[in-house]
């Protein structure tokens, strides 16, 4: 698949994403404003399935939440597995289709639940404020047989404290592993776009430093990337509006098409 992907495409990409970010909300029919909650009950009403002739799948997962959600919105509040939903998803799959010739669209993307036997039909799940998450026994047991089975997943819009509940989570799942620093180094960073800086700003005032955090199994396999005192997916939702500047966004853009590509290859 990466023989695929030529360095036409990736100038062709950088292009693309100077246009996203400087579109103003021209371009892949931004209205997050509208469509966020809206969107997010529609979905989920209709149990909303990608396309059938995708080649790859942006999943999010729905999981057990003890948080307080976000809001107000329409007088809602939208729990954080949710936050930035659909925007997000939907211009970093747009970037990846136009960047690495990988069939997807911006309707290649699904809300599974994490207890459900549907996870494991997707090797790259999106996991967005996992201080929220209270794990439940089937939750767990699903959890660690998607990894077990070769799942890759990103976590995303969390700050230290909630690295430190979600860490305590994690060990029902795990018992004795933990999560180590990454490092510029590590092939994910690697897998399309040459990261050589990984000191990305976040979009706004987090609880410590920005790190990188990787989850392994015991054959030394990356199967967790925690973006702590970042979101990316912020950065993804907004990258066609004035919100932040340039620089932070089309890097965020660039880590997520790294770890898309990486979820397929690795």
């Amino acid at each position: 698949m990466i023989s695929r992907i030529t360095n036409r495409k990736k100038a062709g990409c950088a292009a693309l994403l100077i246009a996203l970010a400087m579109a103003g909300g021209s371009y892949l029919h931004s209205q997050s404003f509208v469509r966020g909650y809206d969107r997010l009950m529609a979905d989920l009403q209709s149990k909303r399935q990608p396309p059938k002739d995708t080649e790859f799948v942006f999943a999010r997962v729905r999981f057990t939440s003890n948080g307080p959600g976000r809001g107000p919105q329409y007088d809602h509040r939208t729990p954080g597995w949710s936050h930035d939903y659909p925007s997000s998803e939907e211009h970093i799959l747009q970037v990846a289709n136009e960047a690495t010739s990988i069939n997807t669209r911006l309707d290649s993307h699904v809300i599974v639940d994490l207890d459900s036997e549907e996870l494991f039909k997707y090797p790259f799940a999106y996991f967005s404020e996992v201080g929220e998450m209270s794990l439940t026994a089937p939750e767990i047991a699903n959890m660690r047989e998607y990894f077990n089975r070769g799942g890759f997943a990103i976590l995303d819009d969390f700050d230290s404290p909630s690295m430190d509940w979600f860490t305590q989570e994690m060990a029902k799942v795990y018992p004795g592993r933990e999560f180590v620093p990454l490092t510029v180094s590590h092939p994910v960073f690697h897998t399309f776009y040459e990261i050589t800086n990984i000191n990305l700003d976040p979009p706004y005032e987090q609880a410590g430093r920005p790190t990188f955090m990787g989850y392994y199994d015991p054959r030394g396999r990356l199967v967790m990337v925690a973006n702590v005192n970042n979101d990316l997916g912020d950065y993804w939702e907004w990258i066609d509006q004035p919100q932040y500047p340039l620089p932070p966004g089309t890097a965020a853009l660039r880590f997520g098409v790294n770890y898309l590509l990486f979820s397929l290859t690795h």
